[in-house]
């Protein structure tokens, strides 16, 4: 399983951050040809055919990854720094979200609040155990309570991405408290 978590981690870096690193292009929407991807991934040296990448994307149980309906391209679903439309929807979203950070940085988000840093959103979570989650992949974690009905009211746009995760361009200071 180690082997798989480190294609899956390459495949995140390929499909979110640096498409480059497996020699393959990404299309306005984030979708990447899963043939061009197979082989630029066999081109660095690491071990994948079509059945371990359905693998993969079906174990990530963060659900990372999509393919479109007959499998020949596949994309992130979320958490891109570089400039894709993933076709998201607005919704409205529930009275509360959540953000998972570390303690550390609660000193610039209680200035700046939250930015989505070199991603294109900032991303929350429907539920304090997934926050938490979060929080601790970044050192000590904290959770911010984020008056998400409130924003939407006062006009900030809520997308939901394919996996669950709830994505807004920035929360003001006003709108989040920690728990």
């Amino acid at each position: 399983m180690e082997k798989a978590d480190k294609l899956s981690k390459f495949i995140s870096l390929v499909l979110r951050h640096n498409p480059a690193a497996a020699h393959v292009t990404l299309d306005e929407h984030g979708w990447a040809d899963v043939e061009a991807l197979l082989a630029g991934i066999r081109s660095t040296g690491r071990q994948i055919d079509m059945d371990t990448l359905e693998e993969i994307v079906a174990a990530d149980n963060k659900q990372r990854y999509s393919f479109n309906h007959d499998k020949t391209l596949i994309r992130a679903n979320q958490g891109h720094s570089v400039a894709v439309d993933v076709e998201l929807k607005e919704q409205e979203p529930p009275e509360f979200l959540y953000h998972g950070t570390a303690s550390r940085f609660l000193d610039s988000i209680g200035r700046e609040g939250l930015k989505p840093m070199s991603r294109l959103y900032v991303h929350l979570s429907k539920d304090t155990e997934t926050a938490r989650t979060v929080g601790k992949r970044h050192g000590s974690p904290v959770i911010l309570k984020v008056h998400s009905r409130e924003m939407y009211r006062d006009g900030c746009r809520f997308y939901l991405s394919e996996n669950g995760v709830w994505l807004t361009k920035k929360v003001e200071v006003k709108y989040f408290e920690r728990i």
